[in-house]
């Protein structure tokens, strides 16, 4: 279910600093209409952080509608991830009520627990909620890492069925592949790194860049999946520029901020996520142009 090209969507806020719901569901419609294979709201590049309780649900149920509204169902897999393994319950079970798919747990930060205390959060939310789990290990946000190990064990529970590895380190990714079972999924966290973890056997990407090319990601884990890395290759190069200036800040504010100059949301962030620096803003404009996605007057301004 949770295979190729999943986009780690970014919520959407209005002027008053407000969910913006309707820019959500034209966002929503262009990712289904671009083929993308799944879909993920309320991760780090959906600012989680910053929604409450009440917010994260609404982008959760909006995304499900949208997934569920035209002849080809798209699986959700929404995010539940906090240091507090009693409260991601909570949310957990609330996202069970709202028909998800699967669920995104990122690793507890701050508290920075051992790896025992890794596996035993994950149980507790896998005995607790039916749902697919996908593990989320992004050391640089966490702090922790999610060890192969870890992963090894926390595979032989039914109900977590893979990982979002974003350590940007290959060497461990390989050792991920190696450890877990065939069918574990073993998912990117990076867009440049799709293709090397795609040929160590891994099993496709929970995408940034997606949101604003999500014809082309798609075609590039499926190009990776069908053997073409020729294929997948030259897609890679064509949008490496796009996915590096992804990050020139923190994620998601650079994407926020292309999205705009594309006209397909309003650049609002909140905080202590602000608008991109007038260098870092000129970068972005110069990459979006460079593969075409700024019409004249926007790459000329």
């Amino acid at each position: 279910m949770f295979t190729g090209c999943g986009t780690a969507l970014v919520t959407p806020f209005a002027a008053n600093g407000g969910l913006d719901e309707p820019a959500l569901g034209r966002l929503l419609r262009r990712q289904i209409e671009a083929g993308i294979d799944f879909l993920v709201p309320c991760g780090t590049t959906g600012e989680s952080p910053t929604l409450n309780h009440e917010e994260h649900l609404r982008v959760v149920e909006i995304t499900v509608e949208e997934a569920r509204r035209g002849p080809r169902k798209v699986p959700v897999l929404a995010g539940a991830g906090g240091y507090n393994t009693a409260e991601v319950i909570q949310l957990a079970r609330d996202l069970e009520a709202l028909a998800v798919d699967g669920l995104l747990s990122v690793t507890p930060y701050y508290n920075k627990p051992t790896q025992e205390g890794l596996y035993q959060h994950y149980k507790a939310i896998a005995d607790a909620v039916p749902l697919p789990i996908m593990v989320y290990s992004v050391q640089g946000r966490t702090g922790i890492n999610v060890e192969p190990k870890t992963l090894a064990r926390l595979a032989g529970i039914a109900n977590i069925v893979g990982v979002k590895e974003a350590s940007g380190n290959i060497s461990q990714m390989a050792r991920v592949v190696a450890s877990v079972p065939r069918e574990f999924l073993v998912l990117s966290g990076d867009d440049s790194i799709t293709l090397p973890l795609m040929a160590l056997g891994g099993k496709g990407i929970i995408s940034v860049v997606s949101n604003e090319i999500p014809a082309e990601m798609t075609a590039l884990a499926r190009l990776c999946a069908a053997g073409d890395f020729a294929g997948a290759r030259a897609i890679l190069e064509r949008y490496l520029d796009l996915m590096e200036v992804n990050f020139v800040e923190a994620n998601p504010i650079p994407v926020k901020a292309a999205m705009a100059m594309m006209g397909l949301l309003e650049p609002v962030w909140r905080l202590p996520m602000c608008a991109p620096s007038e260098a870092s803003v000129s970068r972005i404009r110069a990459t979006l142009a460079g593969v075409g996605l700024l019409g004249e007057a926007n790459a000329a301004a």
